[in-house]
């Protein structure tokens, strides 16, 4: 017997359907994407995680570039708090504002690369690798 009330709340008619997948994770993914590309320099996905997480890595390396602290905390609130190296003595962040900023204090944006590289096997999605441009 089909109950009365509105869709998708807890209430007098129940909750019938509700989406699994919400913007905190979706938001939550983008920031561990993020953070692989800045320890790796390069990460695999599928093509509309890499449109999302280009224009994100791009603004973290412009907060790299200016490098103060105010820019340091911005990019803090997105990069996961990981460690680079085995000796556990570098994070993500710092390799952010020690290397990668530098490397492109001449270039106006444009920091990332988005290459096509075909289908899943899997489940046949396309699949993009996000890259690093070079410094110079």
């Amino acid at each position: 017997m089909r109950t009365q009330g509105r869709h998708n709340v807890h209430g007098k008619g129940g909750v019938r359907f509700k989406a699994g997948y919400t913007t905190a994770k979706d938001n939550n993914m983008l920031r561990n994407v993020v953070t692989q590309l800045i320890i790796s320099e390069k990460v695999e996905v599928t093509d509309f995680v890499a449109g999302q997480i280009s224009p994100l890595a791009d603004r973290l390396v412009t907060y790299a570039k200016k490098g103060d602290l105010a820019a340091r905390r911005e990019a803090a609130k997105i990069v996961r708090e990981v460690y680079v190296d085995k000796a556990q003595t570098k994070t993500a962040l710092q390799k952010l504002f020690d290397e990668i900023g530098p490397r492109y204090k001449d270039r106006n944006g444009g920091y990332t690369r988005i290459l096509k590289l075909g289908n899943r096997k899997g489940d046949n999605a396309p699949v993009s690798l996000v890259t690093f441009v070079e410094g110079k």
